[in-house]
């Protein structure tokens, strides 16, 4: 048994009588009377355990522990476990990492032992701010809703987040773990960041309004501890391609809100638990890395250490942040800036979303407005925000001078370029500030010639961002498909697996393989793709037939190198499909052979799908083998969805009716699995249809949203709707049938809009495909 607390944001309440306010701060006394067998742990060292005994005879060991510093409510913690642990003291502070006993017998907890000493002492010397607690506690939780918890002085993690097997070579992992004990340290966490506890456990926000205070800058700081303790990351491309790209995805819908909203503001629309999200940690974050590059970090840092040494203890709201960053800007002549550090920041944390700067090279104008969703009606025109932005930029390969868009429009002379074609100008270097840029197609023309003459003329990050920027503005109507495509002629010289990544997932989506197989695009796409994949392709797949543990550095290999692979096969790639092949052949012929884990889900795949019903088969006694973990039973489930004959799928779909054979909750991911395949999806139409009640019984209207989430695809004509809807019509009620029509008349148009793009895109691949 096992009793661990997660307070935040307003549970202390529910465990002990109290103003559950982050601004009212206290001492605390606890005590906890527990099992004599357990142990049990809180905020501050324990000073006493005795015994007493209850009204029926039993003993029971009380614990009482030192009185806390003064903090808030959220932030008191305690966790009964039959736990072990392992220690070790960092500059007086005691570490403790507790775990189930055998996890910490086989050694898993000894990484995350090592950094965490060395992560607090980063951040103690770059803050200049002593952590003031006597000893710090890690428990690894088996299982926790929250991710982590930065609890000031007993910090809570799922396992996942803490544990490191010393079998697994590799370095995601760790870089995981580093990045998760080190924004906790830094401060608190949900689902995936844990802040870094000088902001939100030394200085809290004034209320929850100002969240991203403690979150933004705890995600920000986890980065630079992350890559402290694990220097073979890349800080700006890892910050970059996790933090940043994600949340520019998110944070250009209408309805989002600003990072900092007025408390009333809160109170009236939103859950508290709602503003753990994205726009806190990563929108946050990233304001956070724009702010300290426009000052530069020696400033930055300078300023946060006057912030913590003011309001330790106590409270803060952003515009305390920002009086602070004034002084010491007022106190240095260096960094110029063209308004009040309240005026700027506020441009960016106050209003919703982020601009879209768009560079005429003729003139040498820039305007910026917000980016938002032109082909959408509802995007209208009331939406006139105008940010203060920072502008780094670079001209033929030289860093420039930083200049500031302070209006909706500006013209800068020193950016007007020559007639020379090798006359070219870069905005928003290595994504120093958090926006958009739309380049004129006299600039693109030029940065698409220099790009494949010499890519390595842009930095790494700068590629990427350039291609994610033009997909993201071509899928919002800024610009035409034809002018991002354009940017993928030079692939064949990128080396970059990050930036490979970002190009598959816009060319070939996870959701819409299937689809984009009966489209003509697809051997158009072969083509055009396969020629500029072979050498990253093949400089990958020696490592994986030769020496795959080369690889346990390359961070992105181990995140990115399986959509490549199996992108490769999609498109038939021979090599990709012998690979595959090979490899399940050797783990057949000696199951204990483990299939490298960057490419085992691709590998899995395509052994299948190349192969008959014994290579089926023997997916199928693999995943019935009591020892398969978690991961590889879910690698199979979707393997054996792979097969190429309809007999094999059709078992497959029987056999996950059985109860004896699966746990019930595995019946539809099957049927899901199945569905998304290019033969698969009309067989478990078919299946679904014949099985409705049965499968209606076991999961109701759930698996129908899904399953017509995934038919909804394929839906193009209006027969095919009726097909549908006759369906309906015999299983749902009405109020429910309206619902569904209205789903699969939204599909109809998605699909048209989306045959409409594949018809251009095909019209360019015909034009390009043998360039």
């Amino acid at each position: 048994m096992l009793i661990a607390s997660q307070l935040e944001p307003t549970y202390a309440r529910t465990v002990y009588p109290c103003f559950d306010e982050p601004a009212m701060k206290a001492t605390f006394n606890i005590r906890i009377v527990h099992d004599p067998s357990y142990v049990a742990l809180s905020n501050m060292p324990a000073i006493d355990t005795s015994e007493m005994k209850d009204e029926n005879g039993s003993l029971w060991t009380v614990t009482t522990f030192n009185t806390s510093l003064k903090m808030s409510t959220y932030i008191t913690a305690f966790v009964i476990c039959d736990f072990d642990y392992v220690t070790r003291t960092e500059r007086g502070n005691e570490i403790r990492i507790w775990a189930r006993k055998e996890a910490v017998k086989n050694g898993y907890v000894d990484y995350a032992l090592n950094i965490t000493g060395p992560i607090f002492s980063f951040l103690e010397d770059l803050l200049n701010i002593s952590y003031p607690l006597p000893k710090t506690d890690l428990v690894a939780l088996p299982d926790f809703g929250a991710g982590a918890m930065e609890n000031w002085g007993l910090m809570t993690f799922q396992e996942s987040s803490l544990m490191y097997l010393p079998s697994d070579k590799f370095t995601s992992r760790k870089a995981m773990i580093a990045i998760i004990v080190s924004h906790e340290l830094g401060h608190q966490a949900y689902i995936f960041f844990f802040p870094f506890k000088w902001f939100g456990n030394l200085v809290t926000m004034n209320w929850w309004n100002d969240l991203w205070l403690n979150e933004g800058l705890a995600s920000y700081f986890e980065y630079l501890g992350a890559t402290f303790v694990e220097p073979k990351l890349s800080l700006d491309k890892i910050f970059y391609d996790h933090v940043v790209q994600p949340v520019l995805r998110e944070d250009n819908e209408v309805g989002v809100r600003s990072l900092s909203e007025s408390e009333d503001k809160i109170k009236a629309s939103f859950s508290l638990i709602s503003l753990f999200d994205s726009i806190t940690y990563n929108k946050g974050a990233s304001i956070t890395w724009m702010l300290s590059g426009f000052l530069t970090e020696k400033l930055f840092i300078r300023a946060l250490h006057s912030y913590l040494k003011e309001f330790s203890f106590s409270n803060a709201n952003q515009d305390d942040l920002w009086t602070h960053i004034q002084m010491v800007v007022d106190a240095q002549d260096e960094v110029q800036l063209p308004a009040s550090v309240k005026k700027i920041m506020d441009s960016w944390t106050c209003q919703n979303g982020f601009p879209v700067l768009t560079l005429n090279l003729t003139t040498g104008t820039i305007s910026q407005e917000q980016f938002l969703n032109k082909k959408n009606e509802n995007s209208t025109d009331s939406y006139n925000n105008t940010w203060i932005v920072p502008i780094s930029w670079m001209r033929n390969g030289s860093s420039q001078p930083l200049m500031w868009l302070d209006k909706s429009s500006k013209t800068f002379p020193e950016m007007q370029v020559s007639e020379s074609e090798y006359d070219w100008i870069l905005l928003n270097v290595n994504l120093s500030g958090y926006y958009r840029v739309n380049y004129d197609q006299l600039n693109l023309r030029r940065l698409v010639r220099l790009l494949e003459n010499n890519p390595k003329a842009i930095p790494a990050v700068c590629r990427f961002q350039l291609i994610d920027d033009v997909f993201a503005l071509t899928q919002f109507g800024y610009i035409q498909i034809e002018t991002a495509l354009e940017l993928t002629k030079y692939l064949a010289r990128e080396d970059e697996l990050f930036i490979w990544n970002v190009v598959l997932l816009n060319l070939v989506p996870e959701n819409l393989e299937s689809t984009l197989k009966n489209y003509e695009v697809y051997p158009l796409l072969k083509k055009y793709l396969l020629k500029r994949m072979l050498p990253i392709y093949h400089y990958y797949a020696g490592f994986i037939r030769q020496n795959v543990d080369a690889l346990e550095d390359d961070y992105f290999a181990q995140v990115y190198l399986e959509k490549l692979f199996a992108t490769a096969c999609w498109l038939g790639l021979q090599d990709c499909l012998d690979l595959s092949s090979e490899l399940y052949t050797k783990w057949m012929n000696d199951p204990e052979y483990k299939i490298p884990i960057l490419i085992r889900r691709t590998v899995c795949c395509y052994g299948v799908a190349v192969g008959s019903d014994e290579e089926w088969n023997f997916a199928w006694e693999m995943y019935n083998r009591t020892d398969s973990t978690k991961e590889d039973k879910d690698i199979l489930l979707s393997a054996m969805s792979c097969a190429k004959e309809s007999w094999l799928l059709n078992r497959y779909l029987q056999y996950g009716l059985s109860d004896t054979l699966f746990s019930s909750n595995c019946t539809s991911i099957i049927i899901l699995y199945v569905m998304t395949k290019d033969i698969g999806h009309r067989i478990a139409w078919e299946f679904v249809t014949e099985n409705w009640p049965l499968l209606s019984e076991r999961y109701g209207k759930e698996l129908l949203r899904d399953v017509l989430k995934v038919m909804g695809r394929f839906v193009n004509t209006d027969v095919q709707i009726q097909e549908l809807q006759v369906f309906y019509n015999t299983t749902l009620e009405e109020d429910e049938g309206v619902t569904a029509t209205l789903l699969l008349e939204i599909s109809k148009t998605e699909n048209m809009e989306r045959r409409e793009l594949l018809t251009k895109v095909a019209d360019w691949l015909h034009k390009n495909v043998d360039d």
